[in-house]
């Protein structure tokens, strides 16, 4: 059963609830676009598993109803194609795939990345590479509310990215597709010339082969060699990580290019080669720029490790969007 409990509204920003009951101040998360608006004094319906299992990323409790305020909603009486269906929270969009029958326009360059943290260097150095517009894809594998990810709105904000689609079960994006390869297909008509695809934040991660949210980039290079797109993939590196399997190249993007059932390019940092197995094909070194990167405003930390303390964490995405420009 889902852990719900009813609660407060005791702060609006930043959000803070209190259960009923007790006098603990608890953070949380609403989805506005869901729940409408949050005031202080609301009673609301709070998801309490995340935070009261001590998760990273997922650490907070997240707002399911308000019931002040959030039962008043008229919903669609034009669209029906449904997004979280058959659960408590479907809702109505309308999406950009495009029409049976319509022309096909040929996709740009697709990069896949298989964790949140390298959207940021990613897109920024696609920028600095020319890369002109550039959007991005939101899929499974992390968190699926577009709305939650601040390096999204501030990406869109400064520029750096012209677009964001939340496809398959993700939701809240600027455009809503019902799946990535329709996302991918119709990136052309909405004036993208690249594209960045893979899940949002707080992936899902185990010891296991192929337990994870970074196998979220295998379903983009797929589905974008075929569209006949080149496909490239950030390759995910570290020298900081404790964990083993995530030291040099790590298990996440190994997984994905010993499945790739077609070409991938994998721009690598010319300084971080000696990181990445001689076996690994379509490698193609990059002179990246992290010391620009590094002085942009733009997020620096992976896991509560600075950009000085896990340079190759960064320089792999810098490298592939450097890459991405150059194709776009």
């Amino acid at each position: 059963m889902l852990k719900l409990r009813r609660a407060t509204v005791v702060s609006e920003d930043p959000l803070q609830v209190t259960l009923d009951g007790s006098d603990e101040v608890r953070n949380a998360w609403a989805d506005r676009t869901m729940t409408g608006p949050c005031e202080v004094g609301d009673e609301v319906v709070v998801n309490v598993e995340a935070l009261d299992l001590g998760l990273g990323s997922g650490g907070f409790d997240v707002v399911h109803v308000n019931l002040t305020r959030g039962l008043e909603a008229e919903g669609s009486s034009t669209e029906h194609v449904m997004k979280l269906n058959y659960t408590s929270l479907q809702h109505p969009v309308g999406t950009i795939e495009r029409e049976e029958g319509a022309p096909r326009t040929p996709p740009p360059p697709v990069l896949a990345i298989g964790l949140h943290g390298h959207l940021a260097p990613a897109a920024w150095a696609a920028a600095e590479g020319g890369a002109g517009r550039v959007g991005f894809i939101q899929t499974g594998g992390g968190a699926l509310p577009g709305s939650l990810s601040r390096d999204v709105a501030e990406l869109l904000d400064r520029g750096l990215l012209v677009g964001h689609v939340t496809a398959g079960p993700a939701f809240g994006g600027s455009e809503e597709a019902i799946t990535l390869l329709g996302a991918i297909d119709a990136a052309a008509s909405l004036g993208w010339e690249a594209v960045i695809a893979g899940p949002g934040p707080g992936i899902l991660g185990s010891g296991t082969a192929f337990g994870h949210g970074g196998m979220a980039a295998l379903d983009v290079i797929h589905a974008a060699l075929a569209l006949g797109a080149p496909a490239l993939l950030s390759p995910r590196m570290s020298s900081g990580d404790p964990r083993p399997r995530h030291q040099g190249l790590s298990h996440h993007s190994r997984a994905v290019l010993g499945l790739a059932l077609g070409p991938v390019e994998v721009p690598v940092p010319e300084q971080f080669r000696d990181l990445i197995p001689g076996e690994v094909e379509g490698v193609v070194p990059v002179d990246v720029d992290l010391d620009g990167y590094a002085g942009s405003g733009l997020p620096r930390r992976t896991m509560g490790r600075d950009i000085e303390e896990d340079p190759p964490f960064f320089a792999g995405p810098l490298a592939a969007g450097t890459r991405l420009a150059r194709l776009a």
